[in-house]
């Protein structure tokens, strides 16, 4: 990961301006610049991933423009080629090198062409404009906001903009913007129309696509590591690596002390696979003191997030502090595509590819910003093959009838897919889905919801909830984690656009928790 800003015209206050960048010196430790770009500043905070020597560095420059990056740029080493072809030379092995001379020569429709998880800025020094991007899906976080006197600033996490601005949005996934407007140029969740392949060629296209996902992000010349909760989506990311890697692969795994339910399966997984398996585990002590800080992490309200983001920080903190991996690989928006425990009420299959285009659209805010704070804010990089654009974008072109849970266990065409293949037990491949907040152990969540109802009486809870008007509180365990949020992030609740819940619109789903505890078919999940 790293970190990047951008003022795009004159900085009213350069010290607070600054305060505000070191905020997240935690994504990229490694190096710092700051430079003046016309008449605005761009920075840059670097965790060296690709091209570790100091020409790396961004901001990159060419012909008086600037780009800042926050991205793996993936099969860079092709573009490369075909730009040295048209005569560019390049100083660094960094993929991020290449972003000038492809806007040199493609503008703005340089965008649709990249296979990237990528958040830049451009300075265009011949128009004296900024232009500013972000991918499809929103893996790379970018935020953005304006001055008092009107200029805008965008920027890694809103904690780089409080104090500089007002209102602090996210940047839209699929969109660039350029002369004051946001542009979109992909609409990653929109099949415009269904795909005919029957289900042998579904399953047998996710398996290709997957796979490929995978390989493509294994590529870094910094080490790689894997997180394995031993549930189907990082199972199958870790199994497909280790079948591609010649050495062992480093895998990790977090529960609680007294009842984890994920520790075993993500042993048995690592067995079958031969990883280097480490296994961590976490207090109630742990998770309580550590509860204010990963809220200011994360800069949300929303329990799921918080919930789930409880372990995985704790496991990323482990192993910044106790190993030299730079990049993990993680299992996140499988669910999404796929379906959850609470689409399996979903009244049809056009209800469900709603659903998803939903969560698709969404996911920068919820499950995609929980990996980027976890990973980042331990000076690690989040890669997510599930994410994978090509793999995205075929997944939601296929029929949602096929994806409907009508076979008697969820995520059934992705199951399928790899069934032949032996990469994982079967006891595996076929395990009920549980949510990692509910498999590091039921009691993380039991003690969370404890300790926020001993923090007010039902008559403050109901006093101080109404305070919200927007995304107002529904429990006391929300209501503390709004009360934090708003010590860090004072004001600016439309960041997120809602609690990440299941659609209460639909029967089986109108419920008061985000756990899939509580919908009547959570079965053999927690156990």
């Amino acid at each position: 990961m790293c970190s990047i800003i951008g003022y795009c015209g004159k900085c009213i206050d350069f010290p607070l301006f600054k305060e505000g960048f070191d905020q997240t010196i935690s994504r990229g430790p490694d190096d710092c610049r700051i430079i003046e770009t016309g008449d605005g500043v761009l920075g840059f905070h670097r965790l060296a991933i690709m091209g570790l020597t100091p020409e790396g560095m961004q901001p990159f420059e060419a012909d008086g423009s600037y780009v800042v990056c926050n991205g793996e740029i993936y099969g860079f080493k092709a573009l490369r080629d075909s730009l040295e072809a048209k005569g560019y030379t390049f100083k660094s092995d960094s993929d991020c090198e290449i972003l000038l001379p492809l806007y040199r020569e493609y503008g703005t429709d340089m965008f649709a062409m990249l296979d990237a998880e990528y958040a830049l800025i451009i300075y265009d020094g011949q128009s004296g404009k900024y232009i500013a991007a972000r991918d499809p899906i929103g893996i790379r976080p970018l935020y953005y906001g304006y001055d008092a006197a009107g200029t805008v600033v965008f920027a890694s996490e809103p904690k780089n903009l409080t104090g500089i601005c007002d209102k602090i949005m996210p940047f839209p996934p699929g969109h660039y913007y350029i002369d004051g407007s946001f542009v979109c140029y992909r609409k990653i969740e929109d099949a415009p129309v269904y795909s005919h392949d029957d289900l042998e060629t579904v399953c047998k296209k996710i398996n290709e696509k997957l796979t490929a996902g995978v390989d493509k992000r294994l590529v870094a010349d910094a080490k790689v590591g894997f997180l394995l909760s031993g549930g189907l989506d990082s199972s199958l990311v870790c199994a497909i690596a280790a079948r591609k890697s010649s050495a062992p692969i480093k895998t990790f795994a977090i529960g609680m002390d007294k009842d984890a339910i994920d520790l075993k399966y993500a042993k048995q997984v690592a067995d079958f696979i031969g990883s280097d398996h480490t296994e961590v585990y976490m207090t109630k002590e742990q998770v309580l003191s550590s509860l204010e800080e990963v809220i200011r992490i994360l800069g949300t309200y929303d329990i799921t997030t918080i919930r789930a983001s409880m372990g995985m920080y704790l496991l990323c903190k482990w192993i910044h502090e106790n190993t030299d991996i730079r990049v993990l690989l993680t299992g996140e928006i499988s669910d999404e595509l796929f379906g959850y425990k609470y689409t399996d009420f979903a009244p049809s299959a056009d209800a469900f590819q709603k659903e998803a285009q939903k969560r698709i659209r969404e996911l920068h805010m919820y499950d995609v910003l929980r990996a980027d704070r976890c990973i980042s804010s331990n000076s690690l990089e989040a890669r997510v093959p599930f994410g994978d654009l090509d793999f995205v974008e075929y997944v939601m072109s296929v029929d949602p009838e096929k994806k409907l849970n009508t076979y008697g266990m969820g995520k059934y065409l992705l199951r399928h897919a790899f069934e032949d293949d032996r990469l994982l037990p079967e006891s595996i491949l076929w395990r009920q889905k549980a949510a990692f907040s509910d498999a590091v152990g039921h009691s993380m969540v039991d003690d969370l919801k404890e300790y926020a109802e001993s923090c007010y009486t039902e008559e403050e809870y109901e006093e101080k909830r109404r305070k919200y008007t927007f995304s107002t509180p529904f429990t006391k365990e929300s209501l503390l984690y709004r009360e934090i949020f708003e010590k860090y992030y004072p004001g600016q609740a439309e960041m997120v656009a809602d609690f990440w819940m299941p659609n209460r619109e639909w029967e089986g789903c109108n419920v008061n928790d985000p756990s899939a505890r509580v919908l009547s078919n959570y079965g053999a999940s927690g156990v």
